[in-house]
């Protein structure tokens, strides 16, 4: 029974996904943590492993649409790809000593769950001021897109790494900001997508090595995300997912918070 009500959670956070680009990691943990009991750790590991894969069947879907710009994902992932490495050698390392990772990866998703709700909600306004930007000093702006790129990319392989959320939200967000005139909303979702998978892969090896990750709970997550993302992709370029960003700052505010004070 508990197989089958991860595949169901595990189908519409799919869906998500491939609406949105949004939803992998921020969604799926709090339902690991608080309502399936998962440790944090192999939380995180098993989540990892999980997006990449789900993410793997979206792009499938955008590749065929054309929704992807494979320059400014090879972009994020000159920066997210060494920090995400290097960010699970130090989880290692800390996981064997008497410091409470677990802890302080709970922690970190808290917080990193509210900032998500806050980038979901703020994307209109982070886009309109990249666009002024771009406008404004158009030849100062695009001088600087490649190295804030690579950086952006380096935080999003921190925290993705440490929590396994944030590739989706503050990804789009940066992207939003960093090129306002270029990425379509279709293309910002493909692009934000791509870009996860192997950052997803990088950080969630981290994990297995240490032994981090539940393989029969990530058979059951895959057996429900996979059709709910593939559903999700094809409807991405037909629909408007305002509403749904909106439902799902609230949820992730209210899980955040579960988790910062449990």
């Amino acid at each position: 029974m508990l197989g089958i009500e991860v595949s169901v959670v595990a189908f519409g956070v799919g869906v998500l996904v491939g609406m949105t680009g949004v939803g992998g990691g921020a969604l799926m943990m709090p339902f690991l943590v608080l309502y399936f009991g998962v440790p944090a750790r192999i939380a995180v590991g098993t989540d990892l492993l999980f997006a990449a894969v789900t993410k793997a069947a979206g792009m499938s879907m955008h590749g065929l649409r054309g929704t992807i710009d494979w320059q400014v994902v090879r972009r994020l992932w000159f920066g997210s790809l060494p920090a995400a490495a290097v960010t699970g050698w130090f989880i290692y390392l800390f996981g064997r000593e008497s410091f409470n990772v677990d802890r302080f990866i709970l922690d970190a998703l808290g917080i990193m769950l509210v900032l998500t709700a806050l980038c979901l909600l703020a994307r209109g306004w982070l886009h309109g001021i990249g666009r002024r930007l771009r406008l404004g000093s158009a030849a100062d702006f695009k001088r600087l897109q490649p190295a804030a790129t690579v950086l952006a990319g380096a935080v999003l392989g921190i925290v993705v790494t440490l929590t396994s959320v944030g590739a989706g939200a503050l990804g789009a967000a940066a992207l939003l900001y960093l090129y306002p005139l270029r990425l379509t909303p279709a293309k910002l979702v493909g692009t934000d997508l791509v870009h996860a998978i192997p950052l997803a892969c990088v950080a969630g090896i981290s994990y297995w090595l240490m032994g981090s990750v539940d393989w029969t709970l990530l058979g059951w997550m895959l057996l429900g995300s996979i059709p709910g993302v593939l559903l999700g992709a094809h409807w991405a370029t037909r629909s408007s997912p305002a509403v749904l960003r909106a439902i799902l700052a609230v949820l992730l505010v209210v899980s955040g918070v579960k988790i910062l004070i449990a």
